[in-house]
């Protein structure tokens, strides 16, 4: 202590360097004695801030090297310099910057340091995160920028990386007073608003990035905004995923050893610590490596996924099969789990409705009569979607069974085929360009299955109520084909109610025109008392062109149930809208 209290005397500088020197050779000759370490770091810190000699200063932190290089003392000195106040003032700053360690000790400092981390992720969830881990992420975030254990950093990267990308999953949403801050460690004022557990999080993260030379995947995260991702708190995933696929792209060696790691690593930990290890691992899966992990750490697991109550497991389940399906080795395995891949078409979740249909089109030519038939009746149910991705490709996958069923099954699926004219056919004028074009291609491949031949006016992207003329010949040609296979008008009439006005407005029409084509005997067989009561209901739509157009429809419809044929025909439409045909 009297070596102390000499540091103290700032008018002798010469006495101070002395007293410098002394602590340290006393600290190296005598380390194993000490019994109060915490005692004499808290003395030694305290020091520092009254010290201005680069050298003393030195020498006071390569005191502190000494003993955190010893693994007697690690624990103890970490714990002690993690029980200050974040950020680090200047002078801790600078101890954790400049610790002087030999190399053989680096990796053991790191370890620990990063274990201090760790463990408070393996903890259950409590109500407020541990101060040690905000400590902890800090003194790392530190230590990366004084960059002296720089060869355990690249040695433990995979294990940083991880734990950093975890604490961040931790950290949002978080302040300060969400952190359990132990008693009398701050004053009211100390605690800044701006200060955060996840800025040190980011911080850490991106330095870590820089000193181990991913400065391209730096660059991409920067690029496309993936930081602002990462500590989202819906798309989190979205920035482990951009950061996973940059590191794949540009570091393969790195992304390798972050995938080894993640095969224990995904046991552990609270669903947090999880879905980000989880999110890194479906991303890596598409690497060459995965083909050599034994199943029970690849498709099995994803199999376990998938059914998860968490939809973001079963999520990033799918998410691994597609990145799986790259590696043509693997896609017997994944054909064992088709059941599951089906039933997730069935989600509310639209990332794994679509991440299903992205599977299910890698493998549908390979696929059985049975899977492809449960496939189209699932389909069907989405054509009409509200959400118009799902609509699009859940239509682009039903053309996708329909050309890989075999000519011997064909049969079997015809109805399905036909049930799926009408649809098709009206959602062709949806509103949605890509909807409506992926309509009519999807349409030409049933066609091509039926051996038809489609009238041009299909492929107009003109509506139909623009262009009557060309509605009425397309009227005409399904009315003739689907005579006596499918109840056509009743099928079409079925989306006079649908909530988007073009394929209302196109139903009533086509309602209108079956009216006038279709053999009059049948319609009045059938019974036109729904008809009219439903199309009654559409007569107070506030949309203009579509009570216009039911009005006429069931004049129609009443003038077919009353008349065996129409006297003349007329284009109803165009005298109506007063146009010349087109």
């Amino acid at each position: 202590m009297t070596t102390f209290d000499t540091l103290k005397n700032l008018n002798h500088p010469r006495i101070q360097r002395s007293a410098g020197e002394l602590l340290l050779t006393l600290a190296k000759n005598a380390e194993s004695r000490f019994e109060k370490v915490p005692e004499i770091l808290g003395v030694i810190c305290a020091q520092l801030s009254i010290i201005s000699q680069p050298r003393v200063r030195q020498q006071i932190i390569n005191t502190v090297s000494l003993f955190i290089s010893r693994p007697k003392y690690t624990d103890i000195v970490l714990s002690f310099l993690l029980c200050h106040p974040v950020p680090y003032n200047r002078h801790l700053a600078e101890v954790w910057r400049t610790l002087a360690v030999e190399l053989p000790s680096t990796t053991w400092i790191l370890w620990r340091l990063l274990r201090k981390l760790q463990t408070c992720h393996n903890e259950p969830a409590q109500e407020k995160m541990a101060y040690v881990a905000v400590a902890a992420t800090d003194a790392l975030y530190e230590v990366f920028l004084g960059n002296r254990l720089r060869a355990a950093t690249f040695r433990l990267f995979p294990q940083l990386l991880m734990t950093l990308l975890i604490q961040i999953h931790h950290s949002i949403g978080l302040t300060m007073s969400d952190v359990d801050i132990p008693s009398g460690l701050y004053t009211e004022q100390e605690v800044s608003s701006e200060v955060t557990p996840l800025c040190f999080a980011m911080q850490a993260t991106k330095t870590l990035l820089l000193r181990t030379c991913c400065l391209q995947e730096f660059n991409i995260m920067e690029k496309n905004k993936g930081w602002a991702l990462l500590g989202g708190k819906d798309c989190h995933l979205q920035g482990v995923f951009l950061l996973a696929n940059a590191l794949l792209e540009r570091n393969r060696l790195l992304a390798q050893k972050v995938m080894y790691l993640l095969v224990p690593f995904l046991n552990r930990g609270n669903d947090k610590h999880k879905l980000t290890s989880a999110g890194v691992f479906v991303e890596l899966l598409r690497s060459p490596v995965a083909k050599r992990l034994p199943s029970i750490y690849s498709v099995a697991r994803l199999k376990d996924w998938l059914q998860d109550g968490n939809h973001l497991f079963r999520m990033l389940g799918l998410r691994g099969l597609y990145n799986l399906i790259g590696h043509q080795e693997m896609r017997e395995d994944i054909k064992s789990l088709l059941p599951y891949i089906v039933d997730s078409l069935r989600e509310t979740d639209k990332k794994i409705v679509l991440s299903a249909i992205q599977i299910l089109l890698q493998l549908v030519r390979t696929m059985d009569f049975t899977t492809l038939a449960a496939i189209m009746r699932t389909l069907f149910s989405l054509f009409g979607d509200v959400r118009p991705d799902v609509h699009h490709f859940s239509m682009t996958l039903f053309g996708a069974a329909i050309k890989s069923v075999k000519n011997p099954d064909k049969k079997s699926v015809e109805k399905q085929v036909l049930d799926s004219l009408v649809p098709l056919l009206l959602y062709s004028q949806d509103e949605n360009d890509a909807v409506a074009e992926e309509s009519r291609r999807v349409l030409t491949i049933c066609a091509q299955f039926l051996k038809w031949k489609l009238p041009q006016e299909v492929y107009s992207k003109d509506p139909w109520h623009v262009k009557p003329t060309e509605a009425g010949t397309i009227c005409r040609f399904f009315e003739k084909k689907c005579k006596g296979k499918i109840n056509i008008l009743e099928q079409t009439l079925m989306y006079s109610r649908n909530p988007k006005l073009p394929i209302r407005r196109s139903a009533v029409l086509f309602v209108g025109l079956l009216s006038k084509y279709m053999d009059h005997n049948e319609l009045r067989r059938m019974g036109t008392d729904r008809i009219e009561d439903d199309l009654r209901d559409l007569l107070c739509d506030p949309e203009p062109s579509l009570c216009i157009i039911t009005s006429q429809t069931l004049l129609l419809v009443q003038m077919a149930r009353a008349e065996p044929k129409p006297k003349q025909r007329v284009n109803w439409l165009q005298k109506l809208m007063g146009r010349s045909s087109a």
